[in-house]
């Protein structure tokens, strides 16, 4: 997953919020052909708390399906554990690699009660599975010992940005165990990450603009992480004149992490659709304004509107 860009693609519906499958394989297809690290349906930018299981399952079916094995495809799961083991077994039915297990839903949890959620998911399913902490879901480095003792759990994405904590998580894990950035809009501390050892990054601008995407993952390599040599200057402008501005623009509402993505891979062409509710699709002033920024960063790179 270090090679690539991993991509969370959108979850396409009709403008009455009903499923649009072949709006998502389109959009699928055209990540793909970008060339991601992986592919990741059905997680959080993906809307995975609004799907229903039979909407779950085609989505993941045709992620699948287009993937082809080129990439591994590793599926969102939640809630409770005995509700992701539903989505577990529909993912496995479907073809997935892999499961992401998104936090699960309203309650704090001491550190056993986070252990034992992974390790009862683990026991019900064949797939190897990625912890996701972010939310009420934050590991200690003993906690993350016990679940990478788990043979199916292979890795951790993070999205506390707790860099002290996340150095003693990388410390903690046992050699081989995945990491990777998981915060909203990753490459704003993409550098930083990769710092303690976590290049590894989750990238919701694959999603509408792969070209910025992949652009700036290929001037962080080059400038060997920390964007103070080979092509760092292309990391700073980026960061300077369009991933700021974007976090800035994703911050003014609720739900615009996903909101945004969403309008911007409409401006595109994608056959996204609108989001579902509790979500909202921006206002008239902020589209605008994402437009500008979407121009902006794509002129950066030498791609079209």
């Amino acid at each position: 997953m270090e090679h690539g860009v991993l991509s969370f693609p959108l979850t396409s519906f009709h403008d009455d919020g009903s499923l649009d499958p072949d709006g998502f394989r389109a959009h699928v297809a055209g990540r793909l052909a970008a060339g991601p690290g992986a592919l990741f349906p059905a997680c959080g930018t993906g809307e995975f708390f609004s799907l229903d299981e039979d909407e779950y399952r085609q989505v993941v079916t045709i992620a699948v399906e287009e993937a082809a094995g080129r990439v591994p495809v590793v599926a969102g799961i939640g809630y409770g554990w005995a509700q992701a083991v539903r989505f577990a077994r529909i993912a496995e039915e479907a073809g997935a690699d892999a499961l992401l297990v998104l936090p699960h839903y309203l309650v704090a949890a001491p550190q056993d009660g986070l252990v034992a959620q992974v390790e009862q998911i683990a026991a019900r399913t064949r797939l190897p599975l990625i912890a996701y902490q972010r939310g009420q879901v934050a590991f200690t480095a003993d906690s993350l010992r016990r679940i990478a003792r788990v043979p199916k759990v292979i890795g951790l994405k993070d999205g506390h940005s707790d860099l002290d904590r996340l150095q003693r998580l990388t410390l903690a894990a046992p050699e081989g165990f995945l990491f990777f950035n998981g915060a909203a809009t990753a490459e704003i501390q993409a550098r930083a990450y990769a710092t303690v050892g976590v290049p590894a990054y989750s990238s919701a601008v694959h999603a509408f603009a792969p070209e910025i995407a992949n652009a700036f993952f290929a001037a962080l390599r080059e400038g060997g992480h920390g964007g103070d040599g080979g092509d760092g200057k292309t990391v700073e402008r980026l960061l300077r004149d369009f991933y700021v501005p974007l976090v800035e623009l994703r911050d003014r509402v609720p739900g615009y992490a996903v909101s945004l993505v969403k309008a911007a891979a409409r401006l595109r062409g994608a056959p996204v659709g609108p989001v579902r509710a509790p979500l909202t699709d921006p206002s008239a002033a902020d589209l605008a304004d994402l437009r500008n920024l979407l121009g902006t960063g794509l002129d950066l790179v030498g791609a079209a509107l």
